[in-house]
């Protein structure tokens, strides 16, 4: 796969310069969480923090694991890479299955190194799970997950008990086809299993939590600028970098705007349309990641990126 050679600052990405002291007093002794929607600025305000007091930046975000996709996903481009060390970005084939378990488990020893641990992204799941524990569910087998794969989002929901429905987004069908497998595969629900959660790997009362809260007006100018910064800045020539190892199965294929793009290159669709597209459903997962944080008041610290100051 030719992929760019290098990749570009994307500043839709970037809040207007977090002022130097901005959070304050944090303790220099605790990891750094840092959550909130896509486009709300979580990788400069990592950026800012791990320059201003040091630290080891560590992602939180199940789709930037994967290569293929650096710039659809945001990955830390070559300059940020420079500025701070980083772990956990674009270690996996774009083929590979990966997990929150298989995260936790990737993170375990990062958590005690010489650097501070500065863990960003917006993957819900992945801070719930690293704060509150992991249930110990078994891997899904191939043939389940292929399975799986096959069937609508209804089909999928219908398989769910009430309880285990009523605890996820039932629009997620990451989710949802996550909850169907774990039933297929063990006999018991998620919600069951869940039940049986272990000790936390990080407790949030050990770790200094920021979750970013901006309102969704500003966030939805940013989302649709930086989508048109990646297209400038490559995203099309990496989709059809992609184009002859796609297969809609893969996790990595996830992306929000790569089936976009590779719908464009295959002639479906045009890149407008692609734009378009790519556009609302990085706003819907928007949504779905605040609806996420408003659940969590306590122990995270709110910080308005519109307003850093």
């Amino acid at each position: 796969m030719n992929l760019p050679a290098a990749l570009r600052h994307l500043p839709a990405d970037r809040p207007a310069d977090w002022p130097a002291d901005r959070p304050a007093d944090l303790p220099a002794d605790r990891p750094v969480l840092i959550a909130g929607p896509t486009a709300s600025g979580k990788s400069a305000l990592a950026l800012a923090l791990a320059e201003r007091d040091g630290g080891l930046i560590i992602n939180a975000d199940a789709l930037q694991v994967f290569r293929g996709w650096p710039i659809l996903t945001a990955q830390p481009d070559a300059d940020d890479l420079a500025r701070a060390p980083h772990a956990l970005y674009g270690c996996l084939a774009h083929d590979a299955q990966y997990s929150v378990g298989q995260w936790l488990r990737d993170l375990g020893p990062l958590l005690t190194g010489s650097l501070r641990p500065i863990i960003t992204g917006g993957t819900g799941l992945y801070f719930s799970a690293l704060t509150q524990g992991l249930a110990n569910i078994p891997a899904t087998p191939p043939e389940i997950r292929a399975q799986g794969n096959l069937l609508s989002l209804d089909t999928l929901r219908a398989g769910l008990d009430p309880a285990t429905l009523a605890q996820i987004d039932p629009a997620n069908r990451a989710r949802v086809q996550r909850a169907w497998e774990v039933a297929q595969a063990t006999g018991r629900s998620l919600r069951d299993w869940q039940s049986d959660t272990g000790a936390p790997l990080l407790p949030l009362g050990q770790c200094t939590a920021i979750i970013l809260r901006p309102g969704p007006a500003w966030l939805n100018a940013r989302i649709g600028a930086r989508f048109d910064q990646m297209l400038d800045h490559g995203a099309l020539d990496e989709a059809r970098a992609m184009l002859p190892h796609w297969n809609p199965a893969h996790q990595s294929a996830r992306a929000i705007g790569a089936a976009d793009l590779i719908a464009h290159l295959q002639g479906e669709i045009t890149v407008a349309q692609a734009r378009a597209q790519a556009i609302t459903a990085s706003r819907q997962y928007a949504k779905r990641q605040r609806t996420w944080g408003r659940a969590r008041p306590c122990g995270w610290q709110a910080l308005d990126p519109a307003n850093p100051g």
